[in-house]
């Protein structure tokens, strides 16, 4: 009975564990250098979310659903993630009108709604962003 209790008590706890870094890691969605221009820098067609044709007119933005990442410009593929504290550590593969390279993405939670990009060894520079709500 002991065993039984403290079993299920031990798979509850990491349920909660796996929850919680799961959630940290949501970076899903359309971010903008600006909250106010959401709507300049983004269009919304039903479900689907783009990066309109003035966006580089209002301020920088890019789009994350799943294992894409989107910007004006350029289309990556997310092949790995790694989860570092408030950390996402991203490789992609990205594709542009005349090239295909690697980047990695190093985004840091600050919240439900906003990240950092971080430069590992150049600390002085970080790009804030926040998760528009269309």
């Amino acid at each position: 009975m002991k065993t039984s209790i403290a079993r299920a008590a031990f798979f509850s706890i990491a349920c909660l564990l796996c929850t919680a870094e799961a959630r940290a890691a949501d970076i899903d969605g359309a971010w903008v250098s600006n909250a106010s221009v959401c709507d300049q820098v983004f269009e919304k067609h039903g479900d689907t979310i783009s990066i309109s044709s003035t966006s580089e007119a209002h301020g920088s933005g890019f789009i994350v659903d799943g294992n894409r990442l989107r910007g004006k410009l350029v289309d990556c593929e997310i092949k790995t993630r790694r989860q570092d504290g408030p950390v996402v550590h991203l490789i992609a593969a990205c594709a542009t009108d005349v090239a295909l390279s690697y980047v990695q993405f190093s985004l840091r939670k600050d919240g439900e709604d906003r990240i950092t990009r971080v430069f590992p060894g150049i600390p002085e520079l970080e790009l804030s962003y926040v998760r528009c709500r269309l």
